[in-house]
Parts: C-alpha cells; sequence; structure tokens
C-alpha cells in the first residue's frame, strides 16, 4: 500500500479505495472479528477521524464493505456469463456464486449471514446488491423465451435457484458438508433444481425422442 500521504495526494477515491482494501484485508484474515476502525486506520496510516469523514463510522464502513462483497459477486457473474446456451449460463451463475463464497467466505458471511449486530443496509445498498440477483433473473427469463424452461415468473424460478445454490454452499461453509464431496453434491443440486423447471420439448430434444403436446 502507498505512503498516507501519497495516498492524499491521489485524491477522495483513492483514499476510500485504500480504506476499503485495508478492510478487505482484514476480514481476510482474520475475519468479522479483525474489523474495527483502529485496525483499518493503522493499516492505512492515519487517524480514525479521517475514517469517520469518508464513512461516518463503522456502519458506514460495513455498508462499503458489503456493497464491494456484491460488486465482487457482480464481477463473476458478467465473467460467467460469457458465451454458452441459456441452461448453460444459468449453470454458471450456480458455479459463480459458489466460487465467490469459498474464495472470500467473510465477505459472504457479512452480505448474506448477518454477523455483524445492528448492521441493516440502506434502501440505496439493497437496490445496489439486488443488481447481483436481478443477473439470474434475466438468464432465467432467457431460459424461458428459448423454450428451455415452462413459462412461470422467472424471478420465482431465479429463487428456487439461489435458494438451492445458497443453500449448498452455506452448508460447505459451515462445516457441515465435506470439501471432498461437495463439488458432487453442488452439481447434483443444481441438476435437480434446474430439472424441475425443464420444459417437455427441451426434455425430448436432450433424449433425441419425440415431444408429447404441451
Amino acid at each position: 500500500m502507498l505512503p498516507y500521504d501519497r495516498i492524499q495526494e491521489a485524491g477522495d477515491a483513492a483514499l476510500r479505495r485504500a480504506f476499503l482494501d485495508a478492510a478487505s484485508g482484514l476480514l481476510a484474515t482474520g475475519g468479522i472479528g479483525a474489523l474495527s476502525l483502529r485496525r483499518v486506520a493503522a493499516k492505512v496510516g492515519c487517524s480514525t477521524t479521517v475514517l469517520y469523514s469518508q464513512f461516518g463510522g463503522k456502519s458506514g464502513l460495513v455498508e462499503a464493505l458489503w456493497l464491494e462483497g456484491f460488486a465482487r459477486l457482480w464481477d463473476a457473474e458478467q465473467a460467467a456469463l460469457a458465451g454458452g446456451d441459456p441452461l448453460s449460463r444459468v449453470a454458471a451463475l450456480g458455479w459463480a456464486y459458489r466460487g465467490h463464497a469459498l474464495a472470500s467466505p467473510d465477505f459472504y458471511r457479512l452480505m448474506f449471514g448477518g454477523v455483524i449486530p445492528g448492521f441493516t443496509p440502506s434502501a440505496m445498498a439493497l437496490a445496489a446488491s439486488d443488481q447481483t440477483f436481478g443477473v439470474l433473473v434475466d438468464a432465467v427469463r432467457d431460459c424461458i423465451d428459448a423454450g428451455i424452461f415452462w413459462r412461470e415468473d422467472p424471478e420465482r424460478v431465479a429463487t428456487v435457484l439461489w435458494a438451492t445454490v445458497h443453500g449448498v454452499v452455506s452448508l460447505q461453509l459451515s462445516g457441515n458438508l465435506r470439501d471432498a464431496a461437495a463439488d458432487a453434491v453442488f452439481e447434483r443440486a443444481m441438476r435437480a433444481a434446474g430439472e424441475g423447471f425443464l420444459t417437455e420439448a427441451y426434455r425430448a430434444r436432450l433424449s433425441g425422442a419425440q415431444p408429447s403436446p404441451e
């Protein structure tokens, strides 16, 4: 990290980025318990007063980190959407969600686990985080439009798929699912959830059989 005076010279955006990088590092190495304004300020090389001026206190810093987690998930989703048919993209989003969680488990717990007592994201932050779910809804809608999934509310279908993925990931992170079995369980759970929405015509196409009228 640059010395504090160099960060100052670079402007407010660079200073905010330095604080988020420092807080992310503490989160990754020490977990939620390592996150304090004093430690973050010390890593950047300034007083906590400067940190307060940027975030207004710990709740503001936590919200910024919360949004950072969703920004990382968004980036993982965008990478997963490159190429493939609609159903493949839905599956790729599931694997991207899991990859993000396993790579940054403390971010994942901060985003979904309610691990900071008293922290409630603002309406603006919630709206920003909803964009990551919207990516899955759009991918599901593409499957419906392509005749792969039944015509059903795409948001409801996406919620079922997300609940499946989130459940398996949470079991693994909590130690209730052995890592050795996790890949197979995750793949099977995703396949089972997705198959429940496949149209008869698409099933027939996969098997090479003549579809029955729907």
